[in-house]
């Protein structure tokens, strides 16, 4: 019972390895060679040296494999060449789901995104059938994510693959060593560095409960079928109360309407431009903001009988994480 993981040592992809360590499957991990390996420290997994876009490796990594949980993607809000990451989440994604065809693997768990789904005007939350429309996908992230879920779709059905689709929501919790944009939220919040906010909303997760949602799918999905791995709905202001609750500050924050942080975040993607530093604000992501995120994981529960905990113990665990990993310096 061999498991290929991607992604491992990242944020998500390392919380879904050690589910699985701890269910004792036997855990390759493909890395690629310039990787931060700190998530792998202390986990008894085979290192594969490849990457998305070395096709060969691809080949290597699931040789021998039973089950594949693909979790590696390039998740960042803002990028200088847009490309690069079309050809990690989406060319990267068909590869590999490719060479897991060839290699006759038995299950192969497909980790999309809230991202590929659409969202409700009236602000409820979103489900795996709420449609979604490419031409009104802001940001290349999104727009990458939902080409990469449609491309595994297609492979899917051509080749009857027992594939099965999840959609994580947002993830928070320990091992977000980059960190991701909604671990940068919590890390600037602790750091004085949230000033202000914006009307919007997310549904935040546990990355454990996510993960644990992954090794349900691989156990009891329904192949091609796809599944919501989520928690609960709140708004930016209810997510930055609640990380003042748990370090014990208090933050007096200025409301600021979105088309006041248009022409701010546009300046910082020009300044991003120059230094190589990604912004703090995107024109897509205040674009995002105007609309609620909000997702229903009930199919999920349903199916799989996932479980999610409260998003102030998420909260907690990334605060603590942070802290202790002297990221708060």
């Amino acid at each position: 019972m061999k498991s290929l993981v991607t992604g491992a040592t990242g944020f998500l992809g390392s919380a879904v390895m050690r589910c699985l360590v701890a269910a004792n499957h036997d855990v390759r991990v493909l890395v690629r060679p310039d990787s931060n390996r700190k998530n792998l420290e202390n986990f008894p997994v085979e290192i594969v040296e490849g990457d998305l876009l070395d096709h060969t490796s691809l080949h290597r990594a699931v040789d021998g494999c039973d089950y594949l949980f693909h979790v590696a993607a390039d998740y960042r809000l803002w990028v200088p060449d847009p490309e690069i990451m079309h050809k990690i989440n989406v060319t990267g994604t068909e590869a590999l789901i490719l060479a897991a065809a060839e290699a006759n693997l038995k299950r192969i768990v497909y980790t999309s995104s809230v991202a590929a789904l659409g969202l409700l005007s009236d602000g409820s939350p979103a489900n795996e059938e709420t449609p979604s429309d490419y031409s009104a996908i802001r940001g290349n992230y999104k727009r990458s994510k939902y080409q990469a879920e449609q491309t595994v779709k297609q492979l899917t059905m051509k080749h009857q693959l027992p594939l099965i689709i999840v959609n994580p929501s947002t993830p928070i919790g320990p091992g977000d060593i980059r960190p991701t944009p909604t671990g940068r939220i919590v890390l600037d919040t602790l750091m004085g560095r949230m000033p202000a906010y914006v009307d919007t909303g997310l549904n935040i997760a546990h990355v454990d409960d996510i993960a644990e949602g992954h090794l349900l799918a691989l156990r009891q999905g329904q192949f091609g079928q796809q599944y919501i791995l989520g928690g609960d709905n709140l708004t930016l202001f209810q997510i930055l109360q609640y990380i003042d609750e748990i370090s014990g500050t208090s933050q007096n924050r200025i409301n600021i309407p979105t088309n006041i942080m248009l022409p701010l975040a546009w300046c910082m993607e020009k300044i991003a431009v120059l230094t190589h530093r990604e912004p703090r604000a995107t024109v897509d992501s205040i674009h995002m903001a105007k609309k609620l995120m909000f997702f229903s994981s009930l199919k999920a529960e349903r199916e799989l009988g996932y479980r999610h905990r409260p998003a102030i113990e998420a909260l907690r665990d990334a605060v603590k994480w942070f802290r202790d990993n002297e990221y708060c310096q």
